[in-house]
């Protein structure tokens, strides 16, 4: 889409599809190089879903992972100060 977007305004820079995928792969996965951009109104609206779908991709994942780990932790040491026999609670010694 950002291909048939840019390509009267921007030939040289996006020139085909792939050319024009592989900026989109760019932004998806980092924060683009910089040298490239999308300068049509409706280029900056891709551009800009696209670099919101990237954030999707990798940082709400990644939070929803590390509240898992967390929870797990949590619960291993909370585990821990229970006694595995009897289910009384253990003194901060462990005894």
């Amino acid at each position: 889409m950002l291909y048939y977007a840019e390509r009267d305004a921007q030939p040289d820079t996006f020139s085909s599809i792939p050319a024009a995928m592989w900026w989109g792969v760019a932004t998806i996965t980092t924060v683009g190089y910089g040298d490239v951009y999308p300068v049509t109104p409706i280029g900056r609206v891709l551009g800009a879903a696209t670099a919101i779908i990237g954030i999707a991709m990798f940082a709400l994942p990644t939070a929803i992972l590390g509240a898992g780990f967390v929870e797990d932790y949590e619960q291993h040491h909370q585990s821990e100060r229970v006694c595995p026999h009897c289910h009384k609670p253990l003194n901060r010694k462990g005894s």
